[in-house]
Parts: structure tokens; sequence; C-alpha cells
């Protein structure tokens, strides 16, 4: 199967959109299909003239791509650099036709994925696309409206795929309550062999808790839909250690609003999964998850999560047995919550065993399979509706 994946971000960005897109594309390589990832340039320097066509394998920022790499010529988005936007490029559709696409995979499409499935539709070859994103709670956030617009554009976009895969049951149920059509679940995998618990590291931890205190970790993008500054409350209690991992615009901000809190900044591969198992528990503030793959990492790690019970979090977390749900945007619940799990060790231990044992399936191989199973659905009914 020629499959050409259409991404609004991928590898060397950090993010659940890029990691998923890369996980992807290493799977279907891995199960002897040929995809092509296409992408936003990650900076002016790795952008190649136009008559390259774009194409990076083997140099500069694809080095380590599982496959083929067309980069899209983009600027940064203003005020938040670490997001770069596509620009309007003919690549898209050239890249689909010279690939000889079989199917066009749209990954978290709102963009350069506009593109790619109007490309799609022109050249006849179905396309499924990737719920991932919350544009409706990202409105809310960022403008204090156009929620319904963010939906408009959702269902726009969505509704020309083939299928539309969500990442969880109440991302599911969103899509379907605003009228999206054809979703299907698709979760996302995690990594148990580099997530686990043997990766916990006795020096790392008297580097972060000196005193012996409580390591309480969030990992993720330091930006206002992330909510961080509900960790405050966790900040001021006795013996606790607040760790921070990640970057972006309110960097600045939630350093003056957790004091005491250690950033570590963006950490990756083999060093992340060693501060995930390191942490005592993990705490996840955003209430605009439409999966939460860093609750994933966490669980994958042996680590008892704190989750506000919203999104993707209410798939992930069994309340009472592997972390705590709280009511989204308390910061009072977080901290109560951990308070409760920084009393009870035993409780700790046993929550993390139950996260672990429930994630050890949960593979980006078995995971893979499915989404190969939802193209295969797709050229089925495609095949029926031609003849």
């Amino acid at each position: 199967m020629r499959v050409v994946i259409v991404t609004e971000s991928f590898p060397p960005d950090v993010n659940g959109v890029a990691h998923c897109a890369l996980q992807t594309a290493r799977h279907l390589v891995d199960r002897g299909h040929a995809p092509l990832v296409v992408a936003p340039a990650t900076s002016p320097k790795f952008s190649a003239p136009p008559e390259q066509g774009g194409a990076f394998t083997g140099s500069g920022p694809d080095a380590l791509a599982p496959c083929p790499v067309v980069r899209v010529p983009s600027l940064p988005l203003p005020g938040y650099p670490q997001v770069r936007v596509a620009l309007p490029s003919r690549r898209v559709a050239a890249a689909i036709t010279e690939h000889r696409a079989d199917i066009v995979h749209l990954a978290s499409p709102f963009i350069l994925g506009v593109r790619g499935m109007a490309a799609a539709a022109r050249l006849g070859i179905p396309a499924v696309a990737v719920y991932q994103t919350d544009l409706a709670g990202y409105a809310r956030t960022y403008i204090s409206a156009g929620e319904a617009t963010a939906w408009r554009r959702i269902r726009s976009v969505h509704a020309a795929a083939d299928r539309t895969l969500a990442p969880s049951s109440a991302a599911l149920r969103d899509l379907e309550a605003h009228g999206v059509p054809r979703v299907r679940l698709w979760p996302r995998g995690v990594d148990t062999v580099r997530f686990r618990p043997g990766h916990r590291d006795a020096a790392l931890r008297r580097e972060l808790a000196p005193n012996g205190e409580l390591i309480v970790g969030y990992v993720g993008r330091l930006a206002p839909e992330k909510h961080v500054e509900l960790l405050a409350g966790v900040c001021g209690l006795d013996g606790v250690r607040v760790v921070v991992v990640g970057d972006g615009p309110s960097e600045t901000t939630l350093q003056n609003a957790l004091p005491g809190a250690v950033f570590l900044g963006r950490r990756t591969g083999d060093e992340l999964a060693r501060i995930f198992a390191s942490l005592d528990v993990f705490a996840h503030t955003g209430p605009f998850e439409t999966f939460c793959q860093t609750v994933q990492e966490a669980m994958a790690s042996g680590v008892p999560v704190v989750a506000p019970a919203a999104g993707g979090p209410l798939d992930l977390v069994s309340h009472g047995r592997t972390g705590l749900l709280v009511p989204p945007g308390e910061a009072a619940a977080v901290r109560d919550a951990v308070w409760a799990l920084a009393a009870d060790p035993a409780l700790r231990s046993a929550y993390g065993a139950a996260g672990r044992a429930m994630v050890e399936g949960r593979t980006w191989a078995a995971v893979g399979d499915q989404l190969i199973g939802h193209y295969a659905d797709v050229l089925s009914a495609r095949k029926l509706v031609a003849a």
C-alpha cells in the first residue's frame, strides 16, 4: 500500500501530532508498505529549492526519518515560534501524484491537511482524516470566542474524508455531536519498552529532590491551553517538589507562578523515559486533550496519574485504580488529589502497577495494525462504489 501522510507537524517538532505521524510512518515501513510524509519545513535553512520538491532523505532534520519526507515552506506562528504554519504550495498535490498514493492520511488536518484533502479529492484518492487537536477548546482559550467557527472548520474538513479517526471516546462523541460523519475510534500506542518502571533513577531523584521530597511531574507544552498554573497549590505542599518538562510561550509566566518548581525544558527519548520513571506522581492539567499521550507514557512508566475528568484522560485513567480524575480547572482538586497520593505510598505503588498493566497491550504495533485495517476498509468501500 502506498500512503501519503500529510501532517501539520513532524519531528524534530515535539508534540502529539508529530509523534503520532512518525510512529505511523515507522509502522507502515515495518509492515512492508510505502509511506511518504508531507510536512511543514522546520526552518528556512532546511527548505529545499522548489525544483527539488522539498524531499529530504538521509540529511537535515529528516536524517532519521523512516521514509521520504517532503517539506513545504512554512512560517513560525506569531507568539509561538515552536509551531510552524505551512504556506500555500503545489508540493502537496505533486507529492501525492508522484508517490502514486493509494490512500492519503491527514494528520490533524487544519491548514496543510486541507490542501491534502483537496488534492486527494481532485485525484480521486480516498482520504482518512485523524482528529487530534481540540481547535474549539483552543479558540476558547486564545480568543475567548470562536468555538462555533472552529467547529464549522472541523466539520467542513472532516466531512470531506472517507473516514475520520477519533483518538478517544470523548473526541468521538464531540465529532458526532457536531455533525462530522463516518467517525471511528482509533487510539494511540505507547512505547512500553522505552517507557517502563525499570528506568527509575535514584541519582536523578536526588538531583531533582535533594531533601527526599515526593516528586510530582508535568510533561508537555507550556502554553495557556495546558493550564499548568493549576499546579501552584501543589508547589505549596510540604515535602513535595514539582518538576516541569517542556517548553513554550508560557514558560516565563509559569516560572513565576510555580515557586520552587524545577523546570527542565524540553526532553526527549531515553532521557524523558528516565524522568517519567523517576516521578512519584504524574499530574496533567489541560482540559482540552483529545487523547493525552503523556498520561499513557506515565502509566507505562508505572507512575500514578492525576488528570482532569475530561477528554482523552477519561479513556486512559481508571479512577481509583490507576490514578485520580479531578474536575477540570480546579486547582484545589489537583492539590488535594496529589496530597492524597503523597500520604499513601502503598496506594501510589498499586496505582502505578495497575497503570502499567493496563497499557502493556497498547503498543504502537497493535495500534498501527488497527490503522491499516481502517485503510483497508476505506479502500474496499471505494471499490464497491466504483463497481
